[in-house]
């Protein structure tokens, strides 16, 4: 008697959409982003593990790098909230929004 097939598993389900922390769109990628650099976070004697991080997707991420120091990033703009009352940060945002998820935008 012939064996019948598994049942195929393929193509896999579609994975859940992430969405970015700082501008709320679901993307397919997101990346790690510290809130706490890890070279101002070892400074203090942390381990990179215990730093506080968000999901974010790559153009804020981009973004946040291109616009801000590590130091300024420690001191003032820590938490996803903070980083929101820039008013840079705020535009960037607001305008991301409108731009789809699947469009690769450049951070100048």
């Amino acid at each position: 008697m012939a064996r019948r097939a598994e049942p195929s598993s393929w193509p896999p389900p579609a994975a859940a959409p992430t969405v970015c922390a700082l501008c709320g769109r679901a993307v397919p990628l997101l990346t790690e982003h510290h809130l706490v650099p890890r070279s101002r976070g070892r400074r203090r004697g942390l381990k990179p593990q215990d730093l506080p991080t968000v999901q974010l997707c790559r153009a804020c991420h981009s973004f946040l790098h291109r616009t801000f120091t590590n130091e300024e990033l420690e001191r003032e703009y820590h938490t996803p909230q903070r980083l929101l009352e820039h008013e840079g940060v705020r535009r960037f945002v607001v305008w991301l929004r409108t731009q789809p998820a699947s469009k690769g935008v450049r951070v100048r």
